[in-house]
């Protein structure tokens, strides 16, 4: 099905309580976030499940929940996808991006887009937050390949400034408003499933990249080509330098340290959808 009939398909299945100013992908192990902005003070509105989405994908890995949620923070509004979509599940990079071009249909001018990743980085602390500056596209695969429709976006978007460095400012200062460290580099998308060697880990660290995950860069290349505007913030979850010392990786681990990384980033959040709020109310 056509990338625009399919959109049509999944709008006509649902109905938006809002136009959407903010797209928020939450990844592994952040899901479980939702229930600390309340707290924060962000209304959750609405919830419809995945399922009751129309042409759309079903989250099947472990730590992914499978709703759309609607949320109001101050006078902004939220599209929440609380579990997304990966290549080694076996989705096409499409897939993958969907939910981003949904959001962008409702009406949202900015992807905030979150991930578990790796430290490439040796001095990158576990259980902290990155500030994803720029990315390295490692899984060989793009959402744009195959298929041209105007209408959605350009098919050769500009992706030299595919993070915003004013978000990223609104990030850090948020962080520093709440006492938070937060690290700042590089993520390296690889396909997975299996975690990396510890060479590989080596070369990807020599090749640029600070963090390594599995997920996140088709959804940023769906949402600039979409014209939208992206904050990236990477959970990390362990340590991947490759060297003699790192531990032994287990997903137990990596969702634990995920769950830490998760109340910063909730804690965050509202400060940097504050700074944000001028911008987004401005392009309604």
């Amino acid at each position: 099905m056509p990338l625009r009939d399919r959109l049509n398909t999944s709008l006509a299945s649902f109905t938006a309580p809002f136009s959407v100013d903010v797209c928020l992908m939450l990844g592994t192990g952040l899901g479980d976030t939702l229930s600390q902005l309340q707290t924060l003070g962000i209304e959750l509105v609405d919830t419809i499940a995945y399922e009751d989405i129309a042409a759309f994908p079903h989250s099947s890995v472990i730590s992914h929940k499978g709703d759309l949620v609607f949320a109001r923070a101050g006078s902004l509004t939220l599209c929440i996808f609380q579990g997304r979509f990966h290549l080694y599940e076996g989705w096409s990079a499409l897939d993958t991006a969907f939910p981003i071009y949904l959001g962008h249909e409702l009406g949202a001018h900015t992807l905030i887009v979150s991930n578990a990743a790796g430290a490439l980085n040796p001095n990158f602390t576990v259980g902290g937050l990155m500030v994803i500056e720029d990315h390295l596209n490692f899984t060989g695969q793009n959402p744009l390949a195959g298929w041209q429709d105007e209408s959605i976006g350009p098919l050769f978007p500009d992706m030299s400034q595919a993070y915003s460095k004013d978000y990223a400012g609104h990030a850090t200062a948020s962080a520093s408003d709440a006492g938070i460290a937060l690290h700042r580099g590089v993520y390296a998308g690889v396909l997975g499933p299996s975690l990396e060697t510890s060479a590989e880990r080596r070369w990807l660290r020599s090749a640029g990249g600070d963090a390594v995950g599995m997920s996140t860069v088709m959804e940023v290349i769906a949402a600039k080509q979409c014209g939208m505007d992206v904050l990236g913030i990477s959970a990390i979850t362990n340590v991947a330098t490759g060297l003699a010392d790192q531990p032994a990786d287990s997903i137990e681990a990596v969702l634990a340290a995920a769950a830490e990384a998760a109340g910063k980033f909730a804690t965050m959040l509202p400060g940097i959808l504050a700074r944000m709020n001028p911008q987004l109310t401005s392009r309604r």
